[in-house]
């Protein structure tokens, strides 16, 4: 197996084809699998034309992130990863998520099995970019299909200022609320990583009520729509007591509601999810905003019953868990760094946000842990992701990292 990676700012096609050709020479042919992250301000239609002008037939899996995409190279506008392995398969397939999305998904993963001439197997993993909203779903859709053990790893589509602009791709089509998922089956092994840079605190309680986000009605083929609105905490209502947990630091908001994602960043919401011996691991929720009737929307979905946890982080540890992420897939499965041929990484774009300024460092954390390794990384409204206890999962504030084996 081979990965190179490209970058470029520039939107034409000639910008586009020269960077398309990087990857094409330092390969020495064309990828099996493409994968290409840009921001919303990009046509993709026309990163999709001039691929395939290129390489008709390459499995091509793309998605928008958040003001920008990291490299080892650095940042950039558009970022694409070639993956060369004869040896394996894969297949990407694409759909329409605003009706049933568990269908869609289903559907998808069908296409993108055909599409690597493995239909009814069972791939080493899959990786997904789909539309905010329905993620939980997503996954069980997949689930369906290659069943619940094939790791689910990927990102939820973003845009620069949360308004709808993100956008998903693959060869057929670009949508707006879609899913594209890629099914692998590589040559050699991938390993991979999923963890948050947060710490629990002692501050708990029990969700008691919940209801359906108004905007987000799609349900699943068992009527499931996606519980993302704590109304109750420990019969409290829930803006009120979270205000407390984060010392009254959300009073004026509580006014009238609003919007709380810049102010939450570094306090979400935690649930248990395994152990590690006597030492748990999280799923983090990030509240998004608070409703006039005193509710938080979150970018997860709840359920009464579930216990949450005030977590804490700092601008710091959001800088050095990157690195540590990395370095926790090579160590898990006692492998050495010069045997790797690159990495796909999922950030999530709050915590971009947050650490913005520092930037820089967060990619010199990857590079010291993955020296000389080509990487791609994208900045997402949401990360998916199988925890060590082997469940898929999605949550929000959350690190991943894929590391593809040379041999």
């Amino acid at each position: 197996m081979k990965i190179s990676t490209a970058t470029t700012t520039e939107q034409s096609d000639d910008a586009l084809a020269r960077t398309y050709r990087e990857i094409l020479v330092d390969l020495g042919g064309s990828p099996d699998l493409l994968i290409v992250h840009c921001t919303a301000d990009y046509d993709t239609g026309q990163i999709r034309k001039v691929v395939l002008s290129l390489t008709p037939h390459v499995a091509l899996h793309g998605s928008t992130s958040c003001k920008g995409v990291m490299t080892e190279k650095g940042t950039s506008g558009i970022a694409l990863m070639g993956i060369l392995d004869p040896i394996g398969n894969y297949g990407t397939g694409g759909i329409a998520t605003n009706k049933v999305p568990m269908q869609a998904a289903e559907e998808a993963t069908t296409q993108a099995l055909e599409n690597a001439n493995c239909p009814g197997e069972v791939p080493a993993m899959v990786w997904i970019s789909g539309a905010p909203g329905c993620e939980e779903q997503l996954i069980k859709g997949i689930g369906n299909i290659v069943g619940p053990e094939v790791p689910i790893f990927g990102g939820t589509a973003a845009d620069n200022t949360l308004t709808g602009r993100w956008k998903q791709f693959d060869a057929g089509a670009t949508y707006s609320e879609g899913v594209v998922i890629s099914v692998l089956f590589p040559s050699t092994e991938i390993l991979s990583a999923f963890h948050s840079g947060y710490e629990p605190t002692k501050t708990k309680g029990i969700v008691t009520k919940t209801a359906v986000h108004p905007s987000t009605q799609q349900q699943d083929i068992a009527g499931d729509a996606s519980q993302r609105r704590i109304l109750e905490i420990d019969s409290q209502p829930a803006a009120q007591m979270y205000n407390r947990w984060v010392d009254n630091s959300l009073d004026e908001i509580l006014v009238d509601g609003g919007r709380i994602l810049h102010l939450t960043t570094l306090s979400p919401l935690g649930r248990v999810v395994g152990y590690i011996g006597d030492i748990p691991y999280y799923q983090l929720s990030h509240p998004e905003s608070i409703s006039p009737d005193g509710a938080i929307t979150l970018f997860s979905d709840i359920h009464v019953g579930d216990e949450l946890i005030l977590m804490k982080g700092t601008v710091d540890s959001l800088i050095a868990r990157a690195g540590r992420v990395a370095l926790s897939a090579l160590e898990t499965n006692h492998i050495h760094v010069d045997d790797i041929a690159g990495a796909l990484i999922v950030y999530c774009a709050g915590c971009m946000l947050t650490v913005q300024d520092r930037l820089p460092e967060v990619i010199t954390s990857f590079r010291e842990a993955l020296p000389g390794v080509p990487f791609l990384g994208t900045f997402t409204y949401g990360e998916q992701g199988c925890f060590l206890n082997g469940e898929n999962r999605h949550g929000n504030l959350m690190i991943s990292v894929l590391l593809f084996t040379k041999n």
